[in-house]
């Protein structure tokens, strides 16, 4: 793992720069980047322009680590109107949400009441609700959660990260299940023992695990959601997914929003289906500063706003 990546993971998990670096203007701007804005309504319109192209989304609102049971209530509440909102504006939107922002943190079955009560009204409107997956600690108790809530409402995914060792063992054990799963590199600052610290090993395994996962779309039900913005791993993913006998229709892409938007929009172009993640909220520099470290990019985008500045 770089220098440089380390370095913003680290950033990311400060609290103290959690709170101070915000209130600078190139970064509050140079994050507009990556989210059309902090409210609901941003994210919205986000999606009313994507649909014109022929793009669907995934509307996430960012938070974390959530300490406080009526908090938790709060976020729960706020979902089930936002998947109100995607019924009344026709928007074909699933949400996703971290286990931390339902109280993952306090209680398991406080997290898991707030979950089913999302679920459930996902499931009177026939939408899905993805669980996202945070840091290596909550792994092995979002895994729980999901196969609990997934025993009585099908359309649930879950996010599997690819730099983990252990994933491949995870996956093989949810098979059985007919997952729906969305597969991403991984984002937070895992140690070696853990995760692979080369970009090359986790690339090998993303591409390992999504050969897997394509096998499985028609031999186990496997729903599939290919998360990342690396290109050549897409060409990859297509060509193995073709020598599989898969359509274009058999599995989706799921690429963040303003970030590779001209691969994205190929994609859909040329008839695979392609999900857009739009985030939103007031807490987004933990995130920013996680998507930042992905690709070098990233960070030349932001330097050049900081000498604008």
């Amino acid at each position: 793992m770089s220098l440089a990546r380390n370095a913003l993971l680290w950033i990311s998990e400060n609290r103290t720069l959690r709170q101070t670096l915000p209130r600078y203007k190139f970064i509050r701007r140079a994050v507009s980047r990556f989210m059309p804005g902090e409210e609901l309504a941003d994210a919205m319109q986000a999606g009313d322009k994507l649909k014109e192209k022929k793009l669907t989304v995934i509307l996430t609102r960012l938070g974390e680590n959530v300490a406080d049971a009526a908090e938790t209530a709060e976020v729960k509440n706020h979902y089930l109107g936002v998947l109100q909102q995607i019924q009344q504006r026709g928007l074909d939107a699933y949400i996703s949400i971290k286990p931390t922002q339902l109280g993952l943190d306090l209680n398991e079955e406080l997290c898991f009441k707030n979950l089913t009560a999302i679920v459930e009204r996902a499931a009177a409107l026939q939408n899905w609700v993805w669980i996202d997956m945070e840091q290596s600690g909550y792994v092995d108790r979002t895994l729980a959660l999901y196969k609990k809530v997934r025993k009585n409402y099908p359309k649930v995914g879950l996010c599997v990260q690819a730099y983990l060792y252990r994933t491949q063992k995870d996956l093989e054990a949810l098979l059985p299940l007919s997952p729906a799963i969305r597969l991403v590199k991984g984002a937070y600052m895992e140690p070696a023992n853990i995760a692979y610290p080369k970009k090359s090993d986790v690339d090998a395994n993303f591409f390992a695990l999504a050969k897997m996962l394509l096998a499985n779309v028609k031999k186990n039900g496997v729903t599939l959601g290919i998360a990342t913005h690396d290109k050549i791993l897409i060409k990859k993913i297509q060509e193995e997914a073709e020598a599989q006998g898969l359509a274009k229709n058999d599995y989706e892409f799921q690429l963040l929003y303003g970030i590779q938007t001209d691969e994205q929009f190929r994609l859909a172009a040329e008839g695979y289906r392609m999900r857009v993640l739009i985030s939103y909220g007031s807490y987004w520099f933990p995130w920013y500063v996680r998507r930042l470290a992905e690709r070098p990019a990233n960070i030349l985008f932001v330097l050049k706003n900081l000498f604008r500045s």
